[in-house]
């Protein structure tokens, strides 16, 4: 007898990986159904197909025109509010995706654990900005990686007990700049220009300054329990090999597929299942060649600086993405340089100190955290527009 259907609530529905993760749900509508979609609102005509699409109950938006929405999407419930998408969060389904973007990720993802659905967490924010909170909040079992790093590791991780791990490495494509010695004219079109991805310009960004490795670091520690003395990266071009795992016994185990989003997804939500055909696999009748370098961490500081922050706990790791967001936006929009992003969060994590490591209470001590990250930040933004 065919299992029944997953109830999926997908969060950033009109993202990057909402869209993939809808994609792969519309060749899978036996094993998935959707019961929500939550969206910031920047892309109603996205959203209300998506809606239409998949038949969902209930639709929020953090804004929009709630007469558009309410005239196409007849007999569906419409959430418009700041906290719609942590409204939605806490629907009861078997798997919720949080595919927002950015630590405003965090309230829904706790709302999401609190109800008692598995979260598939591709928004690494949460437990950046609030890892503590989101690891006493989870039952075991209940948090699912969805990002490619963590997902490989998940599956590496199979291959042996927690006891005997080693060393974990995630691999890091590199980004646009890693042969490129000269960094101080970068633009932000060849920034965005990664040579195998394709996502939002915010993890782009962040690839191409290689804060979203340090990013992923933090995350790989909450969501494995894993100490950060034994997470280490590497630089890998083909972005094939996404994670590797190292026993005791001097075995590596690497997880390796095309650079597809699908695959991770199809395995967050299907968890701790795989489901059959979601991507089409390595083609091994052709010559592959498979480079692995350091990270040169001269030039790509942001590692260590994220690692430090893990290491400090606390706030630390807030801060560091909270001032990380408003650089990026600041080069996005041609107020900094791309060698500035990264400086400017080391700057803000000094001026800050010790405020930062106090012990997170709750969601109010993440958003003061990241409140004051973002002030000094934005201040040392002007301060370098004015040089």
């Amino acid at each position: 007898m065919a299992a029944a259907p997953r109830s999926v609530v997908i969060l950033g529905s009109t993202g990057s990986i909402g869209t993939q993760a809808l994609a792969l749900i519309a060749r899978n509508r036996a094993r998935f159904t959707v019961t929500a979609l939550a969206a910031g609102g920047g892309n109603l005509p996205l959203l209300i197909e998506q809606a239409k699409s998949f038949g969902v109950a209930i639709v929020g938006v953090a804004k929009g025109d709630r007469k558009v929405l309410q005239d196409a999407l007849p007999g569906v419930e419409i959430i418009i509010s700041e906290n719609a998408a942590e409204e939605i969060a806490a629907i009861p389904a078997d798997v919720t995706l949080n595919a927002m973007s950015g630590s405003i990720g965090l309230k829904p993802t706790l709302a999401a654990l609190k109800i008692g659905n598995n979260v598939a967490l591709a928004n690494k924010e949460s437990l950046v900005a609030g890892g503590p909170l989101v690891v006493a909040a989870a039952k075991h079992g209940q948090l699912i990686a969805v990002d490619s790093e963590h997902s490989a590791l998940a599956q590496a991780m199979r291959s042996g007990a927690q006891s005997e791990i080693s060393r974990v490495i995630l691999t890091a494509s590199g980004g646009p700049f890693r042969a490129r010695e000269d960094l101080s004219n970068v633009s932000v079109d060849e920034a965005l220009n990664h040579p195998t991805w394709n996502m939002g310009p915010v993890v782009t960004i962040n690839s191409a300054t290689l804060v979203n490795k340090g990013l992923e670091i933090i995350e790989a520690h909450f969501l494995f329990d894993i100490p950060y003395s034994i997470i280490d990266a590497v630089i890998h071009p083909q972005s094939i090999v996404h994670s590797m795992v190292e026993f005791n016994d001097g075995s590596v185990i690497a997880q390796a597929s095309p650079p597809d989003m699908t695959l991770p997804i199809s395995l967050a939500l299907n968890w701790p299942d795989r489901l059959a055909g979601a991507i089409t696999p390595l083609q091994w009748g052709a010559s592959h060649t498979w480079e692995f370098a350091p990270v040169d961490t001269l030039r790509f500081p942001a590692i260590d600086l994220a690692r430090r922050c893990g290491v400090v706990g606390g706030g630390a790791p807030a801060a560091f993405n909270a001032a990380n967001e408003e650089a990026v936006a600041a080069f996005i929009t041609k107020k900094i340089s791309f060698t500035d992003i990264v400086e400017i969060v080391d700057d803000v994590l000094s001026q800050i100190g010790g405020e930062v490591s106090a012990h997170l209470r709750d969601v109010h001590d993440v958003s003061a955290v990241e409140e004051n990250a973002r002030a000094v930040a934005r201040d040392l933004v002007a301060r370098r527009g004015r040089r």
